[in-house]
This record gives C-alpha cells, sequence and structure tokens, in this order.
C-alpha cells in the first residue's frame, strides 16, 4: 500500500513531470539553454496573476511594522535560502532594523551552505523556532514553501495562528488545495519544474520574486523611498558611501563636494540631507519635518508644517 506522502507527491503540479522537457537530456548545450530559458519566461507571469494577494499581503505587513511588529519569514532548502537572503538585504536597502524582517530556515544557519536533509520534516521544530525569536501577536508569520506541504513551515504557521498572529503563505501550488489556515495565500503556480521536482527552479525564481514585491512595497510605504532612490540606505561600505553622494546630488543638483559636507552634517543620513538642501534648513529642523511627515521625504519637502 503506498503511503500517505507518496500519494500527496502525486498530486503536487511542482512534482510533475514537464512534458515539453522530456527530451532535454539528449539536447546540446544551447538547446537545453534555450529550453530551461523559455521556461523562465512563464514564472513572471504566475507571479503577475497574484498581485492583489500580494498587495493584501503588504497591508498586513506595513499595518503590523507600524504597530511595533515584525515580519517573519519560515522556510526549508531553497525556500528558507530565500526567506533569509531577503530579510538580509532589507538593512543595508532600506536603512532598516535587522530585526525588522528576519528569516529561519529548517536545520538553521548550516542550512544555509549545506543541504540538512530531513531538517524539514520535523512540524513541532519549525513551531519552536518561531518561538524561539520571540514571536507574538504583533508580528507577521511568512510561510515559504513551493509544495505547501512543508512539516516544519506548516508547523512554525499553526503555531502563529494559534497565538493570534497575521499568517503569510507563498506557494507554488494551487489555492484551492491549500489546506492550511492562513491570512493571505500567495501562489504562483508555474507548473512542472524542467527537471522534475527541482523546486529551486522556476518554483524558486516565482518565490524571490513574490518576495521582492513584498519587501520592497513595504519599505516603500513605509517611506524608505523618495522618487524611484533609496534614502534610508546604510553608508557601510564605500559603494554604499558614494551612492549615498550621488543620490544626494542627483536629487538637489548640488555638486559632489557640498553633499558630502551636507551628508556629513545629516550624520550620514540622506534623507535629512536631502531636506536640508532642499528646504534651506539646518540638521535639527530637517529632522523635525522628517518626524511630522512619517518619516517620507516628498511630504517633509512639500508640506506646510510651519
Amino acid at each position: 500500500m503506498e503511503n500517505t506522502l507518496y500519494e500527496k507527491l502525486k498530486t503536487l503540479i511542482t512534482e510533475k513531470q514537464n512534458p515539453d522537457t522530456l527530451n532535454i537530456d539528449s539536447l546540446g548545450v544551447e538547446d537545453i539553454l534555450r529550453l530551461i530559458n523559455s521556461q523562465d519566461k512563464t514564472v513572471a507571469f504566475a507571479v503577475e496573476k497574484e498581485i492583489p494577494y500580494i498587495a493584501k499581503a503588504v497591508d498586513i505587513v506595513v499595518d503590523a511594522i507600524k504597530n511595533g511588529g515584525r515580519l517573519i519569514y519560515i522556510g526549508a532548502g531553497t525556500s528558507g535560502r530565500l526567506g533569509v537572503l531577503d530579510s538580509s538585504e532589507i538593512p543595508p536597502t532600506f536603512g532598516a532594523d535587522p530585526k525588522l524582517v528576519q528569516g529561519i530556515i529548517a536545520g538553521g544557519k548550516k542550512a544555509l551552505v549545506e543541504a540538512q536533509e530531513g531538517a524539514e520534516d520535523k512540524k513541532d521544530v519549525g513551531a519552536r523556532d518561531l518561538m524561539e525569536l520571540g514571536f507574538t501577536k504583533k508580528d507577521v508569520a511568512c510561510g515559504i514553501s513551493a509544495s505547501r506541504i512543508t512539516p516544519y513551515v506548516v508547523g512554525a504557521i499553526e503555531k502563529a495562528k494559534e497565538i493570534g498572529a497575521k499568517t503569510l503563505y507563498v506557494t507554488c501550488t494551487d489555492r484551492s488545495q491549500l489546506e492550511l489556515d492562513v491570512d493571505v495565500a500567495i501562489c504562483p503556480v508555474v507548473g512542472p519544474e524542467v527537471i522534475m521536482g527541482s523546486t529551486r527552479m522556476k518554483s524558486g525564481t516565482a518565490q524571490k520574486m513574490v518576495l521582492n514585491l513584498l519587501t520592497t512595497t513595504t519599505m516603500i510605504r513605509l517611506g524608505k523611498v523618495y522618487t524611484n532612490m533609496m534614502v534610508d540606505l546604510q553608508m557601510t561600505s564605500k559603494k554604499l558611501e558614494e551612492r549615498s553622494k550621488r543620490t544626494v546630488v542627483m536629487v538637489t543638483g548640488v555638486d559632489y563636494e557640498t553633499a558630502q559636507k551636507v551628508l556629513n552634517k545629516a550624520g550620514g543620513h540622506v534623507k535629512t540631507a536631502i531636506v536640508m538642501i532642499l528646504k534651506g534648513v539646518d540638521v535639527e529642523q530637517a529632522q523635525r519635518r522628517l518626524e511630522l511627515a512619517g518619516g517620507f521625504v516628498r511630504d517633509a519637502i512639500e508640506k506646510d508644517f510651519d
């Protein structure tokens, strides 16, 4: 008699055989590459269909962060690595507290560079790892699982739901098959993988795109972007230091030396430097305007707070 997991795998589109790539092992290198690329082209369209659900997720995350909460990703394997990757990029890009968006992965940090087989099968460990972060009902838990059935992820999401927190789920299977109770399910169905079951491919690409959309839009809605520039980035490297100066130059029209001088006065804070220059105010006045504007540069410049 076939076991339950075997039966379940047979129903998952992420585990089905792709009829368009059956002869991939007989092709030359360039033809293999073109075939994979042709499959990859379908991913963006699958993600596009989920934009209304991603929008709902953004609203939930923005509301949580404004009220002292955090966004916590939970995943295993590729899905877990993508969550950790996205969370690690938020502080340098948007100047956000590293604790604001965090990722946990089955098997811990070692799983980031070396597969930890079996770690994803422990449902209770997923719940435990989530709670060890001090997770509360103010936070948002976002499960990431291409197949939707990963026990580690399911356990964490069920625990989050149990304590009254908002829950999101990113999966590459149809939402009609999702048995888990979550506030928002984001389900870009990319179809069978080029190589059967290799969800690091189209599914992984779709998940990366969804996480990019989720956190980038969240940060924009929190005032971390002015026009289309990063204005809350941290000057933690030479590249970011020069990017900060270039941003000030491009936004305000001042020369390089002036941008550098004002940034120094602003403590390296790009937002403050921009407001200082465009409003002709000192550091304290610029900071006050930004505070009254909720951190939004456009409002700090355009609104009358006097």
